[in-house]
């Protein structure tokens, strides 16, 4: 996988440097390259931003500095290296341009995914109050263009979202992460939260580690696991139940349910009325 990254601040990017993405780089099996938006100004003050149409607070970031930078990066992609943008759209399909933006689509681990299995990925790390509408648009005629934001949150600018993306997509791709069946355990994977892990010592400032870990039944681990990935759920994160396919519980998971306060209702999970508490 090839990904991009244009920033006003490509030093804020450094950190790809290291761990898992750093090495991944190293090992060729991620070619991460970061571009100055100021490298792509015509100006000697190399201007990036100007004044909102309409008024208000703060500054917009300026369209043709991006538009240039965006052509160079996908003039750079290797299948269309020499057709340029132009041709993005015939033949081998378009990078993909994600713009970090609180009022983009939500990034989950489904979405992490996804863009793990493309071949080209380029980052538009925004400032200010935002870049110039007109260069979505634009951007569409040669980029899958997807805004994305980590939450419901305001942050100063693009990096630090890209980096937790980054992180998120290419610790996803075959031979980043050395045990790939950690990659199915983790908290998301299924639509659920990971279950709570331990190591040495079994006990430790008198709190000891659940008895069934200790068994050496994998079957009765397996289990625990699974109903504790329920329990915590439930508890942090009962959004998350309203999407989760119930259908084929075995009967001991319904019954973990039940004692959580969720009956399954024609395939769904359905919080009983006489639940007591909130889970939340």
């Amino acid at each position: 996988m090839r990904i991009d990254v244009v920033s006003i601040f490509p030093e804020y990017l450094a950190p790809l440097e290291l761990s898992l993405i750093g090495k991944a780089r190293q090992d060729g099996l991620l070619e991460l390259n970061v571009h100055d938006l100021r490298d792509f100004t015509t100006d000697r003050h190399r201007t990036v931003d100007d004044t909102p149409y309409g008024g208000g607070a703060g500054m917009v970031m300026k369209p043709e500095p991006w538009a240039q930078a965006l052509a160079a990066v996908a003039a750079a992609t290797p299948d269309s290296a020499e057709a340029g943008p132009a041709a993005a759209g015939s033949g081998p399909a378009k990078p993909v341009l994600i713009v970090p933006s609180p009022a983009g689509e939500r990034f989950t681990q489904a979405a992490a995914q996804e863009l793990a299995g493309e071949d080209r990925l380029v980052f538009a790390c925004g400032r200010y109050e935002g870049i110039d509408e007109r260069v979505m648009e634009w951007a569409a005629e040669h980029f899958t263009v997807r805004p994305m934001s980590l939450g419901d949150y305001v942050l100063n600018g693009g990096e630090v979202a890209v980096l937790a993306m980054v992180e998120a997509i290419g610790r996803l791709l075959p031979g980043v992460v050395g045990n790939p069946e950690s990659l199915v355990e983790e908290s998301h994977s299924d639509g659920l939260l990971e279950y709570p892990v331990y190591t040495k010592p079994s006990s430790w400032r008198d709190r000891d580690v659940p008895a069934v870990l200790l068994s050496g039944n994998h079957g009765k681990i397996a289990q625990w696991r699974r109903h504790e990935q329920y329990r915590r759920t439930a508890e942090r994160r009962p959004d998350l139940l309203e999407e989760f396919d119930a259908a084929k519980l075995p009967r001991a998971d319904r019954t973990a349910f039940a004692d959580l306060g969720y009956d399954v209702v024609d395939g769904h999970l359905s919080r009983r009325a006489d639940a007591g508490g909130d889970s939340a």
